[in-house]
């Protein structure tokens, strides 16, 4: 890495000089360090927006405070726009979706899910997307909104 040999620095004449004599260098060559540091901040500033789940969906503002992260990765059914029903990224219809909702709660070991609903539907698909969870064997479920809506205590 860096470790080498240096000569010490000595005066003219022979007197006080020995042969061969030389010091280890005590210096670290941190530009690759650098260079490598680099590259992966670069690599994860790139991959980091690409870890979320990726469903275009508009949510709904609402007051609500951010919900406490677990130990688990957590469900996520989303309803898109059209009404299309999709478990965690893949798109699932509605007659299969109370099975394999019922397979995952075997496998799991928390009954929480979240919910994420485009704004523009309506609230009776919402409603029948909560009760197959429910029949599935989920009863822990989160509605996911964007935060910074109307507060509905008055101030907003």
């Amino acid at each position: 890495m860096g470790g080498g040999v240096m000569k010490k620095a000595g005066g003219g004449g022979r007197r006080g000089r020995r042969r061969g004599s030389s010091a280890a260098m005590s210096e670290i060559n941190v530009t690759p360090f650098v260079d490598v540091m680099l590259v992966l901040l670069i690599i994860f500033m790139v991959a980091a927006p690409m870890l979320t789940v990726g469903v275009p969906i508009e949510l709904p503002d609402t007051a609500a405070s951010a919900m406490p992260n677990e130990e688990e990765e957590p469900l996520t059914i989303s309803i898109t726009a059209d009404g299309l029903i999709l478990l965690q990224t893949t798109e699932v219809s509605d007659a299969e979706l109370i099975p394999k909702l019922a397979a995952i709660a075997a496998e799991r070991t928390s009954d929480k899910v979240f919910l994420r609903a485009d704004g523009a539907l309506a609230y009776e698909r919402v409603a029948q997307v909560m009760g197959a969870l429910n029949a599935g064997g989920f009863n822990n479920i989160g509605l996911v909104t964007d935060s910074g809506g109307p507060a509905m205590d008055g101030s907003n």
